[in-house]
């Protein structure tokens, strides 16, 4: 069974904190809004499969209840208890609670902040991992490990923010039947990305720039140039109905879905980015959101891998950041 490494000390990670927010509260008033604790988050690209029209892995009425799930235990949330790492030559990494059972993560979710969008019929196919008696594998960051309160005012484990489910098929410690299902259902990976295995990770597109591990860096396009990309080598982009000065977003309610925020990234994480006005964004949502020069930055779902562009000019208001924060390839005004 393989491990990953655990995080940094808690005091050198406090202090760098205290620092890096005294240095960011300067700027942020000139952006015209305040600033707010750093949340650091990420997001990874995981196997895809042929995607179901509702997009829950559902059935006839609509969320596969009485597809032929198992019945035993269906939609009760059971205690994770001492979480485990599965080494799958098919998934990668895979975490497993203590019954060794697949444990997985709803694109439909989201982390920052953490929310689960499977209730009802949904949680009766996939059942909630209870953070009872939770504890990290070993080799694995504890603090990584949360919980986050559902709709019925039960408590669901979450790991980095993604909140964790079982899969009513499998009805065995090694099962995977949920990888995949409705293109929105995966096994989770123990840091709470998406289980993928080595061999997807290993070589970008051709005509892509190797991903740097920065958590916002920057890549040659070959019709683009200089653009911004985040530590999965995803394109970065800017709204050019957003407002720096005051920091205001336009994207709100469903655009997100489609234009998903870049979550904080510490500032010495970066390469190739402009410092100046590099702050987190307190939107009114209550998300937290980086910022260069001020704009705020997203991705854009329908990007696959890191060398997509397809939001490129999407609406004529969506363009890929350079790494001043300006829109490449934006008509000028």
């Amino acid at each position: 069974m393989l491990h990953l490494s655990g995080g940094s000390p808690r005091a050198w990670r406090s202090a760098s904190l205290v620092a890096t927010a005294a240095a960011m509260l300067a700027l942020t008033t000139a952006c015209g809004q305040e600033q707010g604790d750093q949340s650091p988050n990420g997001q990874n690209v995981g196997n895809q499969a042929p995607a179901e029209k509702d997009g829950y892995g559902a059935g006839s009425d609509g969320y596969g209840a009485d597809t032929g799930a198992a019945k035993e235990g269906a939609g009760k949330a059971k205690a994770a208890g001492q979480l485990a790492v599965w080494d799958s030559k098919k998934l990668g990494k895979v975490v497993t609670d203590s019954e060794g059972r697949t444990l997985y993560r709803f694109d439909k979710d989201t982390a920052q902040p953490p929310k689960s969008n499977c209730d009802g019929a949904c949680a009766t196919t996939w059942p909630v991992a209870s953070p009872e008696g939770a504890a990290a594998p070993p080799g694995v960051d504890k603090s990584l490990l949360g919980e986050v309160t559902r709709s019925d005012g039960s408590k669901q484990l979450t790991i980095d923010g993604w909140p964790m489910y079982r899969y009513a098929k499998d009805t065995k410690a090694g099962d995977a039947k949920g990888q995949g299902v409705g293109g929105t259902w995966y096994a989770a990976a123990p840091d709470g990305k998406k289980a993928a295995p080595a061999a997807d990770e290993a070589e970008p597109p051709a005509d892509a720039a190797p991903v740097d591990p920065a958590g916002l860096s920057t890549r040659e396009d070959p019709k683009l140039g200089e653009i911004v990309v985040d530590k999965n080598g995803m394109t970065v982009y800017r709204f050019t109905k957003d407002s720096a000065w005051p920091m205001k977003t336009a994207c709100t309610g469903a655009c997100l879905e489609k234009w998903p925020v870049v979550p904080p990234v510490e500032k010495n994480d970066t390469k190739g980015i402009l410092k100046k006005g590099f702050v987190v964004f307190n939107r009114p949502d209550g998300v937290q959101q980086q910022t260069i020069d001020c704009w705020p930055m997203y991705t854009f779902s329908g990007d696959k891998k890191p060398g997509d562009t397809n939001g490129q000019g999407v609406g004529g208001t969506w363009y890929a950041a350079g790494p001043d924060g300006k829109p490449v390839g934006a008509p000028k005004k």
